[in-house]
């Protein structure tokens, strides 16, 4: 019986130390935060993890912040990281920036390293473009890298733009200032004149960090985009007057075999009208128009004047080949 009083009373001290915190509690009291045990407990009839509640607000109070339990707790339950942002304040704290725990609670809740950004404020980052490509007045591609040097602001952190927004407004401005040099050794001699032009149109507006400076870390020259382009109107004029010349050529055989046509056809109408000859001779002499002495007169002239023609064609070689 007293064994099985043991074991009860064994079970039931384990429970109540594995429901109430006692550890966490007697933690609390030696680095003099207030919180009673009951609180502890409520947290647990919360789902909330008191470690995670309990620790940080231990941090904050020795580093002299003045948060509550109730403020921690409703961060955990928001899905906040608690620990993070009570670093957070601390780092702003040393760092003496005005870091409110609802602004730093906002800038959690929001997705972004509360943390990291007040890192970025004390320390400023670098970030590295890859090379832009813009093409001056004169034709030819000048690539340029830039580094940006940027702070976060954290009032803008919540609902301003990313990184990857500051790269390109500083992408478009290096395109844009290539673009109106007249001659590309201007932005080699002088590559300062394309970041301060770019840092004078504060493309740091409405994003989450400001921009320190801009530095021309590398230039380099790239393709004669000037040439390549004359080049490629070239071949497309030469490939436009040589279709042109073919369709010309091709009207010149359709008209050269339209005339062939019509030599033809005329062909044809003369020796319709040769073929009617015999029949007017024959009429003219049933009607007696003319004599039979006059038709041999007419068949000796045309005699003479075929062997004319015959004796011309072999003496000129060349009325021969027009004739043919």
């Amino acid at each position: 019986m007293i064994i099985f009083l043991v074991v009860i009373a064994f079970i039931v001290i384990s429970f109540f130390l594995s429901f109430v915190p006692i550890g966490l509690w007697i933690s609390a009291i030696a680095a003099g935060v207030n919180v009673g045990i009951f609180s502890l407990v409520g947290m647990r009839l919360r789902r909330v993890k008191p470690k995670r509640v309990i620790e940080p607000m231990i941090k904050a109070h020795k580093a002299g912040l003045k948060v509550s339990t109730n403020q921690l707790e409703s961060h955990f339950l928001a899905g906040g990281n608690v620990d993070r942002v009570v670093d957070a304040l601390i780092a702003a704290q040393r760092a003496d920036i005005n870091l409110t725990f609802e602004r730093c609670a906002a800038i959690d809740l929001a997705g972004r390293d509360v943390l990291e950004a007040v890192q970025m404020s004390v320390n400023p980052k670098v970030i590295e473009t890859p090379f832009i490509a813009g093409v001056a007045m004169d034709g030819i591609e000048v690539k340029a890298k830039a580094r940006i040097t940027v702070r976060a602001n954290i009032e803008r952190l919540v609902g301003g733009a990313g990184e990857e927004t500051i790269v390109a407004r500083v992408g478009e401005g290096i395109v844009s200032t290539i673009g109106s040099s007249k001659r590309h050794t201007a932005v080699l001699e002088n590559p300062d004149s394309i970041s301060k032009t770019v840092l004078a149109k504060g493309l740091d507006s409405g994003t989450a960090f400001e921009i320190l400076s801009i530095d021309i870390a590398d230039v380099d020259i790239g393709k004669n985009i000037g040439a390549d382009l004359q080049t490629e109107q070239a071949v497309a004029d030469k490939n436009i007057a040589q279709a042109k010349a073919e369709e010309r050529r091709a009207m010149a055989v359709a008209q050269e075999q339209e005339m062939k046509a019509r030599v033809e056809e005329m062909r044809a109408k003369v020796v319709e009208a040769e073929s009617k000859v015999p029949l007017a001779f024959a009429q003219a002499l049933e009607s007696g128009n003319i004599g039979v002495s006059d038709y041999y007169d007419l068949k000796n002239v045309e005699a003479d004047t075929n062997m004319r023609d015959s004796i011309n064609k072999m003496t000129d070689p060349t009325r021969k080949d027009q004739d043919e």
